[in-house]
């Protein structure tokens, strides 16, 4: 049924799911493509500007720039490294599978890979924000769902139970992936 699949993965604790149902969806012919999105505003920075008794001043530095540019380029290696890992974990099930760890807004950049890419489906996480926490943080899986060109299927976190209207989830103190 579906021949592309396009499989959004992030660092939270439901992205094994999510590759897990992939790979149990897939058939010998389907092609995953592995996606993890990235943004330079994931590696703390200090804040570009102060104001002080002159007014806003700039701080910084030659050797800040150079030190976060460093820290950055080292968590997309640590990204690339780990998609790579999930990708040979994809192939050894007899799945083909290739990756990519573009950067920018994770929703609209999903869209777009998807329609590139033509996929069939997107399969992606889903936090189980609503509300106020929805308004205030967005939800990328709600942005997907509404504009992307294919059929989206979530996955609901492990352990996630839902009653009547509200959600309690099994909390986990690891957020970083899980190589499988």
């Amino acid at each position: 049924m579906f021949q592309r699949i396009l499989v959004a993965l992030d660092r939270s604790d439901s992205c094994r799911n999510v590759l897990e149902e992939a790979i149990a969806l897939a058939k010998p012919r389907t092609q995953l493509n592995l996606v993890m999105v990235g943004s330079p505003m994931d590696v703390s920075y200090p804040d570009p500007v102060y104001l002080s008794m002159e007014g806003m001043q700039g701080i910084w530095t030659t050797e800040l720039y150079q030190s976060h540019r460093a820290s950055w380029q080292q968590q997309q290696q640590e990204i690339e490294q780990w998609l790579r890992s999930q990708a040979d974990f994809v192939r050894r099930q007899g799945i083909s599978a290739e990756y990519t760890c573009p950067i920018g807004a994770p929703g609209d950049v999903l869209c777009n890979i998807a329609a590139k890419w033509n996929a069939d489906l997107i399969m992606m996480g889903r936090r189980g924000r609503t509300g106020f926490s929805e308004l205030l943080l967005g939800s990328v899986s709600n942005y997907v769902m509404h504009h992307a060109p294919c059929s989206v299927l979530t996955v609901q976190r492990i352990g996630q139970k839902v009653t009547g209207r509200t959600t309690v989830a099994a909390s986990s103190t690891n957020m970083a992936p899980k190589a499988i």
